[in-house]
């Protein structure tokens, strides 16, 4: 080899970056991230299950489930509204539709005790046939269009609850009565909720991997460019309408027995939709955990709001707020932005770390500084 090919050589040698130990090292701290992240789920998942049996304080155990209801209902919403981007602001109507549902049929039927929850299919059922001819006239029209005919629909419905006379109009219909234990009335429902959040955050999972889902983000991200790609919109997003429906039904029929009375007032309730919202844009509107860290954060704090101050809507004010404020300065939600963060000061410690490394360029004898 002449002297200028060992010059040019030992010059690519000088300018290689370290490229084995820095790869090392990233893949190392990825997967040091992973193990404390699977930790800290696994610590939180343990504490959701021991929850009511460590606090056994019945207002503090009512608040639980509450929480684990719009825990599951945040993920539900979340299938259809976070995965296609139309948002829904009529989601009371399945919850509303699932309560009235077992409220009648405990009613005519003259269930009693543990026999009131064997109607509960019934509740997801009937919530995912209403979801099929509602989504049939809300879906035709495009995002914002949507928004405003969920609402219409769904003070119909409202309206319905308290005018028919089966509903049994501003009284309500009450439910049977559950011979339980009072210590231990509410862990029931908390443990059957806390199963269909956990159902419905694995659903969510699975929905997010699968082709399915994949279409949902297609529609979400250009609809038109969907459709020209072979995407059947108008079926896909009635599939993951009608399955959000179903979901959140069934919420509304535990929840019917939970509170013990069903009416116009509260099963259709307006504030539901928001506070769906609310949680799934804090948390981070499309994500799997994302809602699911909404509720857990808002739900209770809104509870503690209520029982704190004596203006009754003093808590709602400031739900609306919240929601401005989430909107304006975390629009991305707290799990996608923490996530860019975080790539972000890895992708800092990387460049910092491969300049450190780098060797210093030889300069041939005789030139300058």
């Amino acid at each position: 080899m002449t002297g200028a090919g060992r010059a040019t050589g030992a010059g690519r040698a000088a300018h290689a970056p370290p490229a084995a130990p820095a790869g090392r090292r990233a893949a190392a701290s990825r997967a040091s991230g992973r193990i404390v992240l699977a930790a800290l789920l696994l610590a939180l998942a343990v504490m959701i299950a021991v929850f009511p049996l460590v606090f056994t304080n019945g207002a503090v155990t009512q608040i639980a489930v509450d929480t684990m209801i719009f825990v599951a209902a945040a993920c539900a919403w979340n299938i259809f509204s976070g995965y296609s981007g139309y948002l829904s602001l009529g989601h009371a109507i399945f919850f509303g539709s699932g309560v009235y549902a077992v409220a009648i049929a405990a009613r005519d039927f003259k269930l009693t005790g543990d026999a009131v929850f064997s109607l509960m299919p019934l509740a997801a059922a009937v919530a995912a046939v209403i979801a099929i001819p509602v989504g049939l006239v809300a879906l035709r029209v495009r995002r914002h269009t949507f928004v405003v005919i969920t609402i219409a629909i769904f003070f119909i419905f409202q309206l319905m609850a308290f005018n028919f006379s089966f509903t049994g109009g501003t009284s309500g219909i009450v439910a049977p009565i559950l011979n339980w234990t009072a210590a231990t009335y509410n862990d029931p429902f908390y443990y059957l909720a806390l199963g269909i959040a956990a159902g419905t955050i694995a659903l969510s999972w699975l929905i997010r991997r699968s082709r399915f889902g994949l279409q949902l983000r297609a529609i979400r991200d250009d609809e038109d460019r969907a459709r020209g790609l072979g995407v059947r919109a108008m079926p896909v997003k009635l599939t993951a309408f009608a399955l959000s429906g179903c979901i959140t039904g069934l919420l509304g029929g535990v929840w019917f027995y939970f509170i013990g009375i069903a009416q116009p007032q509260a099963a259709f309730d307006p504030l539901f939709d928001l506070s769906l919202a609310l949680m799934s844009f804090f948390g981070g509107l499309g994500t799997i955990f994302g809602p699911a860290l909404g509720a857990l954060i808002l739900e209770p704090a809104q509870q503690w709001l209520t029982i704190r101050f004596t203006n009754d809507y003093l808590s709602e004010i400031l739900l609306g707020a919240l929601f401005l404020a989430v909107i304006l300065f975390l629009p991305r939600g707290i799990l996608p932005t923490a996530a860019q963060r975080i790539a972000s000061r890895r992708a800092r410690s990387g460049d910092r770390a491969r300049g450190s490394q780098a060797p210093a360029v030889a300069r041939p004898k005789g030139t300058g500084p």
